[in-house]
């Protein structure tokens, strides 16, 4: 295998017991060269995967015609969050385990490129919804193969003061590609293979060009051996005790609810415009657009400006509090007016709310690890959250709106999560 990244590294090796926040501070060619890796890292895989789980999957199933394309979808999403959840986990645990002389993180990044990459494009060739939900979860797994180790890197090789700026360029690109890859994905509605293949091709390069652009990472076989058999690997995947770690399951909290409370409204945008604001469907699509370009904006400014903002004024639990009240302020809108510029009032506030808390949230998480060598476990860990909030929230509103019959409980409801959420973070004792 070639060396992930041309040039000499600007960053020393990290030993498997090197505490981060002693790194020096770095040169600004380097900090450039992680912000710009961790942006095009983040635009890169969330335009391949939107492009295929926003329009194009569902569109295979309706063209190959399966029955109940709907159910299918629903089944393929719920059974690709178990696996990613499972990989995210296990791929952080492995990373931190690896004595590779391409680094720790690096040859997972390169791996997972590729494997997501192939089985992506093969979703587009398959015409057996089975077929596609097993090829999908491999997609899954090889993106998390990714994800997992990269997300890692923060704490391993990126110095506390610029964390919140490199979490929010990394925030920053998920931000870009989702709305986009959405936008390029109904572009290729009628040319799906074609659409597939874009996809792919930028999942596979995610990571081959994220390394070209970091600093090299240094081998790891100088860090000190990992012993023990498959019953050490098994244990390492076992999450911090609570006891230990109190702050880190404040963190946790504090992303499960904020998830939810986003993910409560998010899943049932379209719903929520046409049968609590009362549009057609014609008219619903274009207001849900046009909350896309506005969430896009906002979301972009808020992430990429609030993480240089944290690190400048050496806080996080504020910002992401005062993100949480945003949020419900925004949520809080179309409750009180259920209108078509209620909805819009609340993508703008909600979505530069969410997009601070993004840019913020992630700079705290790797602030709590209890123990920067297991960095990958832990923050696959956290990572949980994420999933489970994207689970638990649709769930709850399905739940509210089927038991009253109708969309007006879930506004209060989302805010009560939103506080529990910003509650959480400020009970944080560690960090800033």
């Amino acid at each position: 295998m070639p060396d992930a990244s041309p040039g000499k590294p600007d960053i020393p090796a990290v030993p498997a017991n090197f505490a981060p926040d002693t790194m020096s501070v770095p040169s600004r060619s380097t900090t450039i060269r992680f912000g710009a890796g961790f942006l095009v890292f983040g635009i890169s895989w969330a335009v391949g995967l939107a492009i295929v789980a926003n329009v194009l999957l569902p569109q295979r199933l309706t063209d190959i015609g399966v029955s109940s394309p709907e159910a299918w979808l629903g089944t393929i999403n719920a059974v690709t969050a178990v696996v990613s959840l499972l990989a995210n986990l296990v791929f952080g645990s492995l990373s931190d385990r690896s004595r590779s002389r391409f680094g720790r993180r690096s040859p997972w990044l390169l791996c997972g490129g590729i494997i997501g990459g192939l089985s992506l494009f093969a979703v587009g060739l398959l015409d057996n919804a089975a077929a596609i939900m097993v090829t999908y979860c491999i997609t899954m797994i090889g993106l998390n193969m990714m994800l997992a180790p990269a997300v890692a890197v923060m704490s391993d090789r990126v110095p506390a003061n610029v964390r919140g700026t490199m979490s929010a360029f990394f925030g920053g690109g998920a931000t870009i590609g989702f709305p986009l890859g959405a936008v390029i994905g109904a572009a290729f509605i009628t040319k799906t293979v074609s659409g597939f293949a874009l996809g792919a091709v930028l999942m596979a390069v995610a990571g081959t060009l994220t390394l070209f652009i970091w600093p090299r990472e240094r081998s790891a076989r100088e860090a000190a051996p990992v012993t023990g058999g498959l019953r050490d690997l098994l244990t390492s995947f076992r999450p911090p005790a609570p006891r230990s770690a109190p702050d880190f399951y404040k963190a946790f909290a504090g992303r499960l609810f904020m998830l939810i409370s986003y993910q409560m409204i998010a899943a049932y945008q379209l719903y929520i415009v046409q049968n609590y604001i009362g549009q057609s469907k014609t008219e619903s699509a274009a207001t849900i657009s046009a909350m896309s370009l506005i969430t896009l904006v906002v979301g972009l400014v808020a992430s990429l400006g609030s993480g240089p903002v944290s690190d400048r004024i050496g806080r996080r639990k504020a910002p992401a509090a005062i993100a949480a009240a945003l949020f419900a302020i925004g949520v809080a809108m179309p409750w009180i007016s259920p209108t078509t510029t209620g909805m819009f009032l609340y993508a703008a506030i909600a979505g530069f709310g969410y997009g601070v808390f993004s840019s913020v949230d992630q700079a705290i998480n790797i602030d709590v690890l209890p123990n920067p060598d297991q960095a990958g476990k832990d923050l696959g860990v956290l990572n949980l959250a994420t999933t489970l909030g994207q689970t638990i929230g649709p769930i709850i509103t399905s739940a509210v709106a089927v038991s009253t019959g109708s969309y007006g409980l879930i506004f209060p409801v989302s805010i009560g999560m939103a506080v529990i959420g910003a509650v959480a973070v400020l009970r944080i004792g560690s960090v800033r």
